[in-house]
C-alpha cells in the first residue's frame, strides 16, 4: 500500500484548557478545497486498486443479492378499513408504501424510484390523517435526510401541498378532519447565526394548503435551547394536545398537556406534566379517555402508569405495569373490543423481545402472545377505533421481516404477511453467551456461526465483532445479509449488547455515557477476549466493525489495542472528539458524550478520541474507513483525518483505505448500494482474516 497519497502535516498546536492538543490534519476538514479533493481522489484510486480484484467478491455479490431479495414488509397502520403499509420486493430498490382500500384493491401511494430512478431519494417517514383520507409523508434527496414534507389525497394519489422544507425529525400531528396539523420545523437559515442552520426548532399549527412561512402559527419553542427536539401528538378524539422536548439526544425530556376543548387550537393552554426531570417519559390518550404515561421515571427499566389528563402530575400516577427486574418495557397497545379488556406489553429482555398480556384495569399479567422464536419483534400496532387484534413486525437471524397478528380472543398469534421474496437461508446456530468486562460487570453478546463452527469444534475462524454501545440503543436478532453471508462463507459473527446501549434500561445506557465512555471500550475488548478465549477466532483472524457511533467504537478499539484485531470497518465514524461539536448535528450529543467547552469534560474526550491517540510506529490494522458524501449527521472529515494519520503512523503492512461514496448519506441507501458497500467491506475483511470466499 505504501507508499500513501502524500498529505501535508500542519503545525496545529491549540492550549485547551491546559492541553496542547496538536491537529495536523485540520485541512482536511475543507471537504471543497482543492487539497482535498485531490487526496480524495488519490485514496479512491488506491481503494480500488486494492479491493476491486480481492477473490470470490463476483460470488459474495450475487449471494448478497440473493439474500437481500427476500425483500420487506412492515406492520400495517389503521384508519377505519384503509390501512397504509411498506413492502419491499426482490427486485425493488427500497420499501414502497402502499394503501388497501375498503374494497381490497392495493394501491401504490409512495414509490421512491418512481420520484428518482437513480434511487438517491428515500422515504423518511409518513403519516396518515385520523380519518384516514390524507397523507403526509416525508422525503429526502441524495442522503441529505432534509425531510421535505408533502401531503397527499390518498383516493386520487395527488399532491395537495409540498415541499415544505426543513422538516426534518418532524413528526405530524393531525387534527380531526384532516385539515390542519402540528409539526416541528427549523428556522430558516437567514434567522439563525451562522453555523447553527441544523437547529434551531420549533413547534407550528399549520392549515393544509396555506403558506407555511407565512401562516403558520408558532406553538412552542420560542427562546428555549437551539438544540431543542420536539415531539407532538395528538388524541385519537382530537382533545388533548401533547408537546415534548428534549435537549439533543439527552435521556430525559419536559412534558405538556392541552385540552384542545377549553382552548382554541392555535393557542392551546399547555400544562407541563414533567419539567426539569431527569427521566424520560411520554403521554398517550386512550379511547377510555386515560392517560397512560410510558415512563423510566423512578423505574430505569421502564413502567407504565394511568393518570387523568385533566391533571396528570406525577403525584396521581398508578402503576399499571410497574417496572421488571430484568426485562425492559419497550411498547404497549390496548385491546378494547372484549368483555374483558386486555393491554399487550412488549419488552426487551437481554435484547430477546417477547410481549405479555395483561388485564386493562389492574395490570395483572394473564399471559404470553406466542412469538416464533428468539428475535426481534417491532411495534405493536391496534386500530385506533378498538378492536381485538394487533400487529407486529418479527425477524431473527434467519428470519426476513414479517407480519405476525394476535387475536385476544383467541390467545394465538398467526402469520399475517411474509416477506414477498424467496430465498435459502443458511443454516445458522445463533448462541447468546455471558462473558466478564474489566471492571466485573456481566455483558451479553449474540454469537451466530455455522451448525458445524461450535466452540469445541477444532480450529478458530475468522470472524467479525460487532459493536454500538451509545444513544441508549439496543442491538437486537434481526435478518442480515451481510451476516448471512460472511456465516455461510465460513466466518463467525459476533454481536456485543455494550454498555451505551438498552439492553439492560437506562443505568445501562449511563454507565456507557460521558465520563464512563471508557465502559463500552472495556466491554468490545472483553467481547474479542471471550471469542478468542472460547476458540472460536485469533486475534489474527479478527474484524471489527462499527458505524456512526459505532464508528467511534472501533476507532477506540484499533487505537488503544491494535495488537488485539486484524482488520477493522469503520463507518461514518466519530474520531475526533475534541472538535465533533463544530460540525454536523455535533451539538446535539454532548450530553451523550460530554463537552469540549468544559474542563473536565474536555478531559474523558481527549481521554480516548481516536484522532489524539495515534502514535507512529505503531502497527495498527488492516483498516477501511467507509463515508458517504451527503452525511449531514457525522461529517466525513472524522474519517479523512484519522485515515491520513494512521496511514502515517502505522508500522505494519497492513492497508489502511477510504472508501467515499457521494449521493448518499448517513442511513437510507438503495438495495444495489447496500450490495456494493457489502461486497467491499466484506471482501476487505475476508482478505485480510483468511476466510476464502467462494467465486
Amino acid at each position: 500500500m505504501t507508499p500513501y497519497p502524500p498529505a501535508q502535516r500542519q503545525d496545529i498546536v491549540e492550549e485547551i484548557h491546559g492541553h496542547r492538543v496538536a491537529d495536523p490534519y485540520r485541512w482536511l476538514e475543507d471537504a471543497d478545497s482543492a487539497d482535498t479533493r485531490e487526496w480524495l481522489a488519490a485514496q479512491d484510486e488506491l481503494f480500488h486498486k486494492a479491493v476491486d480484484d480481492l477473490p470470490g467478491r463476483d460470488g459474495l455479490r450475487r449471494r448478497l443479492r440473493e439474500l437481500l431479495g427476500a425483500g420487506s414488509v412492515g406492520a400495517p397502520i389503521w384508519r377505519g378499513d384503509r390501512r397504509f403499509f411498506t413492502r419491499r420486493t426482490a427486485d425493488q430498490e427500497h420499501p414502497v408504501l402502499y394503501t388497501v382500500d375498503a374494497g381490497g384493491a392495493e394501491r401504490v401511494l409512495v414509490d421512491p424510484m418512481e420520484l428518482d430512478p437513480e434511487g438517491t431519494t428515500t422515504l423518511d417517514g409518513w403519516q396518515p390523517d385520523k380519518e384516514g383520507r390524507r397523507l403526509a409523508y416525508k422525503i429526502s434527496q441524495g442522503g441529505d435526510e432534509e425531510s421535505l414534507l408533502y401531503v397527499m389525497d390518498v383516493a386520487t394519489g395527488e399532491t395537495v401541498e409540498g415541499p415544505i422544507d426543513r422538516a426534518r425529525y418532524s413528526a405530524v400531528a393531525w387534527l380531526p378532519g384532516g385539515e390542519a396539523y402540528y409539526y416541528s420545523r427549523r428556522l430558516h437559515a437567514r434567522d439563525v447565526p451562522e453555523g447553527e442552520e441544523q437547529y434551531h426548532r420549533r413547534v407550528y399549527l399549520h392549515r393544509v394548503g396555506t403558506d407555511p412561512d407565512a401562516d403558520d402559527v408558532l406553538i412552542f419553542g420560542e427562546g428555549r435551547d437551539k438544540t431543542n427536539y420536539y415531539g407532538v401528538g395528538v388524541s385519537r378524539d382530537g382533545r388533548w394536545l401533547t408537546i415534548s422536548s428534549s435537549q439533543g439526544t439527552a435521556p430525559r425530556n419536559d412534558l405538556w398537556i392541552a385540552d384542545l376543548s377549553a382552548s382554541a387550537p392555535d393557542r392551546p393552554e399547555l400544562r407541563a406534566v414533567q419539567e426539569g426531570v431527569d427521566a424520560e417519559t411520554s403521554l398517550h390518550v386512550g379511547r377510555d379517555g386515560r392517560a397512560y404515561v410510558f415512563t423510566d421515571r423512578d423505574a430505569p427499566r421502564g413502567r407504565l402508569c394511568v393518570a387523568d389528563p385533566a391533571d396528570p402530575s406525577p403525584g396521581t400516577w398508578r402503576d399499571l405495569i410497574p417496572e421488571d427486574p430484568e426485562a425492559v418495557l419497550s411498547d404497549f397497545a390496548i385491546l378494547d373490543g372484549m368483555d374483558r379488556p386486555r393491554l399487550l406489553a412488549g419488552w426487551t429482555r437481554h435484547a430477546i423481545s417477547e410481549i405479555t398480556v395483561h388485564d386493562l384495569e389492574t395490570g395483572e399479567r394473564l399471559g404470553e402472545v406466542p412469538t416464533p422464536g428468539l428475535g426481534s419483534i417491532g411495534g405493536i400496532v391496534e386500530r385506533p377505533e378498538g378492536g381485538h387484534e394487533a400487529w407486529f413486525g418479527y425477524t431473527d437471524s434467519v428470519t426476513p421481516s414479517s407480519v405476525l397478528r394476535y387475536d385476544a380472543r383467541t390467545g394465538e398469534t398467526t402469520t399475517w404477511a411474509t416477506a414477498p421474496g424467496s430465498v435459502e437461508v443458511p443454516e445458522v446456530e445463533t448462541r447468546q453467551v455471558v462473558y466478564t468486562s474489566r471492571d466485573g460487570t456481566d455483558v451479553r453478546m449474540l454469537v451466530i456461526s455455522g451448525t458445524g463452527s461450535r466452540p469445541d469444534a477444532p480450529g478458530p475462524r475468522p470472524a467479525i465483532l460487532y459493536g454500538y454501545g451509545g444513544f441508549n440503543i439496543s442491538l437486537t436478532p434481526s435478518y442480515s445479509a451481510s451476516i448471512l453471508a460472511w456465516v455461510e462463507a465460513g466466518g463467525v459473527y459476533a454481536i456485543a449488547n455494550l454498555r451505551g446501549g438498552s439492553e439492560e434500561g437506562e443505568e445501562w445506557h449511563r454507565a456507557g455515557m460521558r465520563e464512563r465512555k471508557q465502559n463500552v471500550f472495556d466491554d468490545f475488548h472483553a467481547a474479542a477476549e471471550k471469542l478468542i478465549a472460547d476458540g472460536l477466532t485469533t486475534p489474527s483472524r479478527l474484524a471489527i466493525s462499527g458505524g456512526s457511533n459505532g464508528g467511534l467504537l472501533v476507532g477506540a478499539a484499533l487505537t488503544q489495542r491494535p495488537d488485539l484485531y486484524r482488520a477493522v470497518v469503520c463507518s461514518a465514524p466519530l474520531l475526533d472528539m475534541v472538535r465533533y461539536e463544530r460540525f454536523g448535528l455535533g451539538q446535539t450529543w454532548n450530553d451523550e458524550y460530554g463537552t469540549a467547552d468544559d474542563p473536565e469534560e474536555f478531559g474523558w474526550l481527549i481521554g480516548y478520541s481516536p484522532y489524539h491517540h495515534v502514535h507512529p510506529g505503531t502497527a495498527y490494522p488492516a483498516t477501511l474507513f467507509t463515508t458517504f458524501g451527503s452525511d449531514t449527521r457525522v461529517d466525513p472529515l472524522h474519517a479523512r483525518k484519522l485515515c491520513a494519520a494512521l496511514q502515517h503512523a502505522t508500522a505494519s503492512d497492513a492497508p489502511v483505505l477510504l472508501r467515499n461514496e457521494s449521493e448518499v448519506g448517513h442511513s437510507a441507501r438503495s438495495v444495489s448500494r447496500s450490495v456494493d458497500l457489502m461486497t467491499d467491506t466484506l471482501s476487505f475483511i475476508a482478505a485480510q482474516t483468511g476466510l476464502e470466499l467462494d467465486e
